[in-house]
């Protein structure tokens, strides 16, 4: 095995960190040598402002792509749904990990009689927002932000019933708490659940490495959801939601695609069916649907309130 290190850039959360040493751990396991390297995004630091005020695409990844740029790291690992679907210039998709757990959870306190009644809900995420107001259009939905240890803080610390987490980024560092509730109604965010590493397209050596750590099926269902985000022209700053699965018995994938407005009344929804062999286009077909059956006029609608 040749001498490089492989330096692994990384948010300082303790997610990402855990991400970051699971990439280690596989490639020290395949003989490789390894450097964690952190850093803070934008995303970590300003706290204050709801995501989509920040210009958000990439806000969780540009730290990371202007280290990769400049040379101070190798490789970066994400979790995939923070990762624009556009990579800059020069960065490539490398490896993407077996899929974890795909679902939204509710984490509350102990009492769920709010749901038939009036409730708050703390969230950061527009899709989540979204979908919760249209199942239960009289509560109210504030914003949360931080990493996922300090989101857990400020809900045990505040007075709301409860705030919406992914499931798997709790697993990852066992801080999934026994008071909560899979919320398998609502679409995840496109990715949700996956791992994605990036590096320099032209390090031959580091993409040789990464290659083998790939997930092929987990490559193909984010493809597929990524696709349908990019073709609907949404960033974290729509409520958009896809969910790509494969039916190995059947060969075939099932989709679910979805996009809301800002307040939830409105929902466009597409479902499909079709063989594997159709996986290239069908998060395009998808959006197209979405799109002529009143998406555009709705994509443009949330981008001008997002203005204001």
């Amino acid at each position: 095995m040749a001498e490089k290190t492989i330096r692994i850039g990384t948010r300082d959360s303790e997610l990402a960190l855990w991400q970051a040493h699971t990439v280690e751990k596989k490639l020290n396991d395949l003989g490789y040598k390894t450097k964690i390297v952190s850093v803070k995004s934008t995303g970590d630091i300003i706290l204050d402002k709801p995501l989509y005020e920040l210009g958000i695409t990439g806000i969780f990844t540009k730290t990371l792509d202007v280290a990769m740029i400049n040379g101070d790291v190798d490789i970066a690992v994400h979790s995939m749904k923070d990762v624009p679907t556009a990579l800059p210039k020069g960065i490539v998709q490398a490896a993407v990990l077996e899929r974890a757990n795909t679902l939204d959870i509710l984490v509350h306190k102990g009492n769920l009689d709010f749901l038939n009644e009036s409730g708050t809900i703390a969230t950061g995420s527009l899709r989540r927002q979204a979908q919760w107001l249209n199942k239960y259009p009289t509560h109210k939905v504030v914003d949360l932000r931080g990493n996922v240890n300090l989101r857990m803080k400020k809900l045990n610390e505040g007075d709301w019933n409860g705030a919406i987490f992914a499931a798997a980024g709790l697993e990852r560092i066992n801080l999934k708490p026994e008071n909560y509730i899979n919320l398998d109604w609502m679409i995840p965010a496109p990715a949700q659940g996956a791992m994605l590493v990036v590096a320099m397209q032209e390090d031959a050596f580091t993409l040789d490495a990464l290659s083998q750590l790939n997930d092929i099926e987990t490559e193909i269902v984010t493809y597929i959801e990524r696709q349908f985000l990019k073709t609907l022209e949404g960033g974290c700053t729509a409520p958009i939601g896809a969910l790509a699965r494969y039916n190995e018995e059947e060969d075939t994938i099932h989709f679910q695609g979805v996009l809301f407005s800002l307040d939830g009344k409105e929902k466009i929804e597409v479902e499909k069916i079709v063989p594997i062999e159709e996986w290239k286009k069908l998060g395009f077909f998808s959006a197209q649907e979405v799109l002529n059956n009143g998406g555009t006029k709705l994509m443009t609608e949330i981008k001008n309130n997002l203005k204001k």
